[in-house]
């Protein structure tokens, strides 16, 4: 090699090899994209933010990536030759060209840790932005529409989107990329490094038979045979893996049921079943460790013996051409770091198939996340519209999720600030009424005339409350403001113990009772100033006498608010002009009451 001409003809290599490289590659992505089914998952899941109609950034990244993945091989080559010089020299004890390689050394390695730099921190950035707007973007398709409520109505549901949203979209990003340049680096290094081998090696005789170039024919037999025999071993793990990773969300998630509902176990008195659930949850977790542990066990002991064996073989095979003085001692370390990348190259597949098995795992999950969103679009939905104030509802007819009719053809019409009361027995379908308005419940037909976004508010019988300040939580979930309403409101909400502690940050449903929740619920509507409020069973925990003084402040303080409430006590009557009785089976009967 002429090392004085090395840099022109390394930036000729460079350009060929790209140019071939993004066109092959791209070639690949594509029949990938269109063939198989994994390949579909891939660019379901990257497309939208590789689209070059979006930005151009992320495309213009992978190809500086393939680009320096391409210098990583080149610098390969470069060090093979360097090894060969060296050692040559050594040899025939030539003090001049060991010097001048050692000069050329400090090149080689300089340029090597400024790209080795230089790649880490763009493959890392580029990881960052990737999974930033992955997750922005799966958690705003999980919110919109109120996935993430209706998607408990379809026939099949996931487990514990959760994890998909963090932690699969984590591994997919880094999966992707290692797997995709990975294979890249391993095709061009297996390229440059088989004709490097066939000009190195000789003849072999084999069984009366000679074999010419017979180390390239050997290496790749080699490592066809082990990579056959890894796939055999380790074809186990995919589904594994799999099971490893909705183990250990089953069990995480019993674990913050046990936190949420701490209060009512407790009560209950339920620590036995819930040992026995947590147990029976870990056991499949710790099952299926054991399970991997023992598979991933054979297959990294196969490629240990693989890979040990791979460093004498090429020595042994040569060392009768070194002995008989056919080649150097450069020549044949060459040969053993050459056999060493092909054999790498080859087994990529191979030494990769466990990351390769997370990675279909994963794929499998967030494609499953994604069809969970597409099916939720696609359930039913009352048709809803808005009329200014006005608050109507025509033909609407609900049904449970077993299609029983809960209600069949129910018209009503409230102008504003009027008033509403639903009765019926429990289980009549009350509150899926309710849910039917608001665009939550599938199993409905009909139309809805109601206000939208913020000028509707609806409270239920337990209130969610927000991690964060007490103050957040009442102006929930409109932005918090420091004012002295939220203070005046707490004290018409008979809640003044609270007003020291506006600013506090706290788990607020822990520490209020379900009572106080309902009455700081309350205290929204009388920030927020809906046109509507629909309360379902929002003051069940008050007493008779709180609840009266709470609706009355309501209608004093909200005097153009519409009111719909649902509501088992006779005494709600007084408050509201109208009551719908639910009879069951889809009957329903609709009255006017005195004036309020």
């Amino acid at each position: 090699m002429d090392w004085n001409q090395e840099l022109v003809n390394s930036a000729l290599w460079l350009a060929k090899a790209f140019v071939i490289s993004v066109l092959v590659f791209g070639s690949i992505v594509l029949w990938l994209a269109r063939r198989s089914a994994w390949g579909r998952q891939v660019k379901r899941i990257a497309w939208p933010w590789f689209d070059p109609r979006r930005s151009w950034r992320p495309l213009a990244m992978v190809v500086l990536l393939v680009l320096l993945t391409l210098v990583s091989v080149r610098m390969n080559v470069l060090f093979s030759f360097w090894y060969n010089g060296i050692y040559t020299a050594m040899q025939k004890l030539e003090a001049k060209p060991f010097w001048f390689l050692m000069g050329v050394f400090g090149v080689l390695a300089a340029l090597h840790v400024a790209r080795a730099l230089f790649t880490t921190y763009l493959r890392e950035s580029f990881q960052i932005r990737w999974r930033a707007a992955l997750s922005e973007s799966l958690m705003e398709r999980w919110l919109a529409g109120q996935t993430y409520h209706r998607s408990q109505y379809l026939a099949e549901q996931i487990d514990n989107p959760d994890q998909r949203i963090q932690q699969d979209v984590t591994q997919f990003v880094e999966g992707t990329l290692k797997l995709s340049l990975g294979m890249l680096e391993a095709i061009v290094s297996l390229i440059e490094f088989t004709l490097m081998l066939w000009g190195l090696s000789g003849a072999l005789a084999l069984l009366g038979f000679e074999i010419p170039r017979a180390m390239v024919f050997l290496v790749y037999i080699y490592v066809a045979v082990a990579t056959g025999l890894a796939i055999w071993i380790g074809r186990p793990l995919i589904a594994l893996t799999f099971q490893n990773e909705r183990f250990n969300a089953d069990f995480r998630y019993a674990l913050i049921r046990l936190r949420e509902y701490g209060e009512s176990i407790a009560f209950y008195a339920g620590e036995q079943v819930e040992r026995s659930t947590l147990l029976q949850r870990f056991a499949s977790v710790i099952r299926n460790m054991w399970d991997l542990l023992f598979r991933g066990l054979k297959l990294q002991g196969f490629n240990l013996a693989v890979s040990q064996l791979a460093v004498v073989f090429p020595i042994i095979i040569q060392a009768p051409r070194l002995f008989a003085q056919q080649i150097t001692l450069g020549d044949l370390m060459q040969t053993s770091q050459a056999f060493g990348q092909v054999q790498d190259a080859l087994s990529f597949f191979r030494s990769s198939y466990d990351e390769f098995a997370s990675y279909r795992a994963v794929l499998a999950r967030l494609g499953g996340f994604l069809d969970v969103i597409d099916q939720t679009a696609a359930l039913p939905v009352v048709e809803i519209r808005s009329d200014g104030a006005r608050v109507a509802v025509s033909a609407l007819t609900v049904r449970s999720t077993t299609q029983q009719v809960l209600l069949a053809d129910l018209d009503l019409e409230l102008a504003a600030g009027e008033s509403l009361l639903i009765r019926g027995p429990s289980g009549v379908g009350k509150t899926t009424l309710l849910r039917a308005m608001a665009g939550l419940w599938p199993f409905a037909a009909g139309q809805v005339v109601r206000p939208q976004g913020r000028a509707v508010l609806f409270l239920s019988q337990k209130p969610y409350l927000p991690l964060g300040t007490l103050r957040a939580a009442l102006f929930y979930p409109a932005p918090a403001l420091v004012n002295e309403h939220a203070a005046e409101v707490l004290r018409q909400c008979q809640l003044p113990h609270l007003i020291e502690r506006l600013d506090e940050e706290a788990d607020w449903s822990r520490i209020l009772s379900l009572g106080e929740q309902q009455r700081l619920a309350i205290g929204r509507a009388l920030l927020a100033k809906p046109a509507v409020i629909f309360m379902d069973e929002s003051s069940s925990a008050m007493d008779e006498g709180l609840e009266h003084a709470m609706y009355a402040l309501l209608r004093e303080r909200l005097p153009e608010s519409t009111l719909i409430s649902v509501g088992h006590r006779s005494s709600l009557l007084a408050f509201h002009q109208q009551a719908l009785r639910l009879e069951g089976g889809g009957g329903w009967c609709l009255e006017r009451l005195a004036a309020v």
